[in-house]
């Protein structure tokens, strides 16, 4: 008992020493102390790194990205996406198609005609494709930059206006394709040689074309006829180059909406669209890298 008596009080000394005016085994003097000394160095480490922070944002634009070099430019996306870029649908039910029309709709919305009327922020750049749209440097002097319309009605059946379920109704569905945004990237028109020959017949000088093919050989009947509305079969090169979302905010990438007008029916079909331009790359580690694949399944 007497052991455990000394054992408490000693820890009451540990807690406060009310002889030598200490708590937890300090001072109020070796407290200020320490407590200054820990003040000090943890603002030290803080405004070393405030500091780094500042001089790094020196560095950087608001407009435009410093560092481009791990970006492979560009990316190929097209609408409806799905899980594992499958996309299934029975054409009589209609509720097995409504996700992808609504998807479609979503993406179009902004190119509606209404939508594109201000003067100060659309300009008309043609309904044929032209060479870039030089508007100076990406940098804040000019101001925010005008934007190329691109009326939805340039995709034709896969507009959504002639027929508001996109394909999917008849089994003839629609994919909507657009080049992922990249600030001050200027795709370049493909050498006609690189090029497989149902492409080569394009006009290519101002157009980056795009094309689609089966992906498993001796699957050609399965695809059937395929058809390419927008501007000359690809992305005309008037819409480029794009200078980001404060001096761009308006900017509309143009779109190639692609028609699979004969897919083979209950069955399984897998295809590959590409974009072909001279500084366009392909990764076998990126499958959206300047192409993507997307397998039908349609049943009636």
């Amino acid at each position: 008992m007497a052991g455990n008596k000394d054992s408490d009080g000693g820890w009451r000394r540990f807690l406060w020493n009310s002889e030598k005016g200490e708590f937890l085994g300090r001072t109020g003097c070796s407290w200020f102390k320490i407590f200054m000394f820990y003040l000090i160095f943890y603002g030290c480490l803080a405004g070393i790194f405030i500091g780094t922070i500042q001089a790094m944002l020196l560095t950087l634009s608001n407009y435009k990205p410093t560092y481009q070099d791990r970006v492979a430019p560009p990316g190929l996306s097209h609408t409806p996406r799905s899980l594992k870029s499958e996309i299934a649908f029975n054409r009589s039910d209609k509720s097995t198609y409504e996700k992808y029309v609504k998807s479609l709709e979503d993406l179009l919305h902004p190119y509606t005609d209404e939508l594109q009327t201000e003067q100060m922020k659309f300009e008309d750049c043609g309904v044929t494709p032209d060479s870039y749209k030089d508007r100076g440097s990406a940098e804040a002097e000019a101001g925010q930059r005008m934007a190329c319309r691109f009326y939805r009605s340039l995709l034709d059946k896969c507009s959504g206006e002639s027929d508001a379920s996109f394909g999917f109704k008849e089994g003839k569905p629609c994919l909507i394709v657009k080049l992922n945004r990249i600030v001050n990237f200027r795709p370049r028109a493909p050498d006609n040689h690189s090029l497989p020959e149902a492409v080569q017949n394009i006009q290519m000088a101002n157009v980056i074309p795009i094309h689609c093919k089966n992906k498993r050989e001796g699957e050609e009947d399965k695809v059937g006829e395929i058809q390419y509305y927008g501007m000359g079969q690809g992305f005309p090169l008037q819409y480029y180059p794009y200078y980001g979302k404060r001096l761009h905010p308006q900017y509309l990438q143009p779109l190639v909406a692609i028609h699979f007008t004969n897919v083979t029916q209950n069955q399984e079909v897998r295809i590959e669209c590409k974009v072909y331009g001279a500084n366009i790359d392909y990764s076998e580690k990126d499958r959206y890298q300047g192409r993507f694949e997307v397998k039908f399944t349609i049943t009636s």
